[in-house]
Parts: C-alpha cells; structure tokens; sequence
C-alpha cells in the first residue's frame, strides 16, 4: 500500500536520513533487514521496502545503459523479499486507515478486537470485523516474511553493493544520459496520466502512481539539480497517489470479507472512503492539469528536438562503451567516419550529381551523418561474445537493443547493417541482412558502410597502446583528376596498416565508381622562431 495517513515513530538507525545514490541505497537495505528482524515494526517494514524499491528501480534504470547480468540479478534477489513484505505492509498501514476512518469509540479495538466483540462491544462493528482480520493477516505475513528475510542471500548483495555502484559511476550524475533516462520515465508515467483521467479506474490511478515512482527514484538519483527543485512536488503526488491506492484496497478488503452487516454500514463505509479518496484525487488534478501543470515544468527541462537526438547518441555511446573492450579504438573510428562522410558530400560525392556515369540513386538526409555516427560506435560491441566473426554479433545486439527516444526505428536497422558490414564479407543488394531494410535505404547503408570500412582501417593507433592525450584523428578529403584522394594522419604506404587501408577502401570504390587513393597528410609547418625585437 501507499503512504500511512499516520505514521507512528519508531527506533531509527543512527544518521537515518538516508544519503542518495546506489551504493548507500544497497547498504542501507542491509542496515534496514536487520532492524527488520527484530519484530516487523510499521516503520522498518517500510523503510526497508522503500530501500529494496529503490534499488530495484535504480537497476531497472541502470539495465538500460549497461547490459551487465549483474542489475538483473540483484533486481531479482531484491524483488522475492520486496514481494514478502508487500502484504505485511497492506495490513499495517490498513490498521492505520480503520483506526481513522471508524467511529472514536472504535480506535481501542486496534488493540484487541477479538475481546472486543466477545464482550458485545458496541462499536462500529465493520471497524471491529476489519481489524480483527488484518490482525489475523498481520501475525501470518509476519512469519512468513521472517522466512524470506532469513532466505536473503546478505553476502551476495553486500557484494553486489560494491561491484554494481563503480559500474553505475562511469555516467556521472546530471549527465545528459541520465537527462534521457528520466524523459524515458517522464514519458512513461505522463502516457499514464492521461490514461487515468481518461479511465478514472482504480487500476490506473494504481498505475500512474508507479510510474511517478520510478520517475522520481529516477530524478533524485541521478539527477541532482532536478531533485533539488522538483522532490517536494514529487513526494507530495507519490503520497497522495498512494493514499488513493490505500483507500481502494481497503474497500475491496472490506467487501471480500463481508464486514457490512447491513446497506446502512455499507453505504456509510463507501461515503467515508470516497470522500478521503475525491480529496486527494482533485489535489491531484489541481496540480497536474491545465496549463501551468507541474508535468509542463518537468518536461521544460528534459531534452528536446536537437538536444534529445543527441542525448539518444549518447546513450548508445554509452552502452557501447560497457560492451566493447576498446572502446577508444571505436571513438576514434567515428570521428575518422564523421571526416570522412563530411569530405565527401562537400566534394560532391554522395550525390545523384557527382559526376560520375551513372551515379547509384542514393537517398541522403540529416540523419544518416547520425546513423554513422552511431553504426562507428557501436560497430564492436560484438567483441562482448568474442573476436570471432564479431561483426555479426554487432548487428544482432544493435538490433535487439532497445531503441532510446529521439531514434527511430529506421535509423536503428541501418546502423545495425552499416555495423555488420564494418568488416568481412562485402555487403550484397540482394543479401538476407539487406532484405531487411526498405528498398530505398539499401544503397545508403552501403555507401556509410564503405566510409565505416575505411574509417576503421585508417585508425592507425588500433592495437598498438596510444596514449590517452594523443591529438584527434586527422583527415582530408578531395577530388582531383577524378580519383578521391584521402589525406589521414599518420598514414604511410610502408607501415603494415597500408595493405588493411588498400583492401578496406575497395567497397568505396566501387559504390563511388572512382578510385580511391590514400596518402600521408603531412603536419603544417611550424613557423621559425625569429628573435624578440
């Protein structure tokens, strides 16, 4: 259930307000299983359901950009005890609403409701029949929760406490990743929104809650300036939304059970529920709809139009980065890619008016500089499953990944192609893996195929240990005397790479119907150091 309409204070640990961020969310969950242990108080069951929630959602969220087995795991180990404290939670904070809601003559029967009735107590005796059954549920959640608690494998968590945050820590808070992240969850939670003022049902107004959830776990833990102005207003919807759900459960408890001895005690039980649950409903709405709405101002600040194209590379930058075992050798085949593909559609070339006879009728538009872009990034993710052949691997990971907002479909499938083909066999029209794209797109996933092949074969530094503060990569694109001629940094037609360059510029050749000629880019001169006058 929701937020208690009155929480009652109980024993803390020291410092227990808690610190943010993965690490002291999955040690303070083994802080709270202890407090837990010692009777299953109101406050511990809870406090440890918010600690098991919250890692849970932060690995749900963190799953999305690293692909590790390890956020899948923990989420599982987490969710058995989040589950077997669920329904000790309902009971506690249902004893909570029946106190509240019942007659003031009532609230002593919290206490023993079983003696109260067998002394012919004249209270309100759906209050009665209410608590004695969630006493009665109380004691059994209780030893079975204790169970579950005792099952909770503490060494692996504890372990997980130390391996998962240094994997999470490589994306710094605030970063436009977790901007992108959060829009995910905006967008998530706001499509339930309009499902639940459309509906109106219990379920929805249920699922909305959980969705805001998530988005709030989302903002204040990794989006640090965003929690600062936005948590209040996000903890208010959260209580207010549970409170509802509170409500509906309690309803449903006290029709499952037959605690209404007649229609009278009947209609003024659902007057009491509906009036808590329309008051919060419309502070709900008075927040959350019309033109100054709080949804307005969260989504103000989260990427949009050119930022959220480019936060969508980033996230995929960043799932490559946890994948492919040398990712600088990756960074620096798209910045190679970028030069090229921008050398060659200013000099003309990938256009239906290059020059040449009978030019493929490619499709160009702004986003394939972006599918490149993405393609060299990723293109060595399939190293994660092994060397051999891994180009295949890239293709059916960029495939199945799931697709971040501001990519579309299409681009996702051509830089799953432009990937696959980096290296190996040369791309066919009529091939499987082409089949796959429409007609149109073909020729283009070709064509940034045959840049992508080249761009990799020039990264001269691969394998050979460069160091971190090396310049960027260079090069120079120009036609002259109808050859392309490519001028990259560093090359020399005697080093042991220039054979690789020779082959690998083989498919541009033929896409463009020019020969494709590389030579050395020779630094600029320095100028002479006259004396000062």
């Amino acid at each position: 259930m929701g937020a208690s309409p009155t929480p009652k204070p109980g024993p803390k640990p020291a410092n227990s307000k808690p610190k943010l961020g993965l690490r002291a969310w999955m040690e303070r969950v083994l802080v709270e299983c202890d407090r837990a242990a010692t009777g299953f108080d109101i406050d511990a069951v809870h406090d440890l359901r918010v600690a098991l929630r919250r890692c849970r959602s932060l690995a749900d969220g963190l799953m999305a950009i690293d692909p590790d087995s390890s956020w899948k795991e923990m989420k599982k180990a987490g969710k058995k005890l989040f589950q077997a404290l669920g329904e000790l939670r309902d009971m506690q904070v249902m004893a909570e609403w029946i106190e509240k809601l019942g007659d003031a003559s009532d609230s002593a029967a919290a206490g023993d409701a079983a003696s109260r009735v067998s002394t012919g107590n004249q209270g309100d005796p759906v209050a009665i029949k209410l608590l004695a059954h969630v006493h009665a549920r109380e004691a059994a959640c209780k030893q079975h929760a204790l169970k579950d608690l005792h099952q909770f494998d503490r060494k692996q968590w504890r372990q997980w406490s130390r391996s998962l945050p240094q994997r999470a820590s490589r994306v710094r808070p605030g970063s436009v990743v977790y901007l992108h992240l959060a829009l995910e969850k905006w967008t998530a939670a706001y499509d339930l929104h309009k499902h639940a003022l459309r509906t109106r049902s219990q379920v929805s107004w249920h699922a909305l809650r959980i969705g805001i959830k998530r988005f709030r776990y989302t903002v204040e833990n990794f989006l640090p300036r965003q929690h600062a102005l936005w948590g209040d207003d996000l903890k208010e919807l959260q209580d207010l939304l549970g409170e509802v759900h509170d409500l509906d459960v309690l309803w449903a408890t006290a029709v499952e059970i037959m605690a209404f001895p007649d229609m009278e005690s009947q209609s003024r039980w659902r007057e009491k529920l509906n009036v808590e649950r329309t008051k919060r409903i419309e502070r709900y709405r008075e927040k959350m709809v019309g033109r100054q709405s709080v949804w307005r101002v969260w989504r103000a600040e989260l990427p949009s139009g050119p930022q959220l194209r480019a936060a969508a590379i980033s996230r995929l930058r960043v799932w490559a980065g946890y994948l492919d075992p040398d990712f600088s050798h990756s960074e620096r085949v798209a910045q190679l890619a970028l030069l090229l593909y921008d050398g060659l559609k200013n000099a003309g070339l990938l256009t239906k008016d290059a020059g040449a006879p009978n030019p493929a009728p490619l499709i160009l538009d702004q986003d394939s500089r972006a599918v490149l872009q993405a393609a060299a990034l990723m293109h060595d993710v399939g190293k994660a499953k092994g060397a051999g052949n891994h180009q295949k691997d890239s293709y059916r990971m960029i495939r199945g990944l799931a697709r971040p907002l501001g990519w579309s479909a299409r681009e996702q499938e051509l830089a799953a192609v432009v990937a696959r083909y980096h290296r190996g066999a040369l791309p066919r029209p009529g091939g499987k893996t082409m089949q796959a794209l429409a007609l149109p797109d073909r020729p283009l996933a070709m064509e940034l195929a045959g840049v992508l092949r080249l761009a990799n074969a020039l990264d001269l530094r691969h394998g050979r240990g460069g160091k971190e503060n090396e310049s960027a990569p260079r090069l120079e694109v120009s036609l002259q005397d109808g050859c392309v001629l490519v001028r990259a940094g560093g090359y020399s037609a005697l080093d042991r790479s220039a054979e690789g360059v020779a082959a690998a510029r083989h498919l541009l050749e033929a896409l463009l119907r020019r020969p494709v000629l590389v030579r050395a880019l020779r630094s600029s001169p320095q100028p002479l150091k006259g004396p000062h006058r």
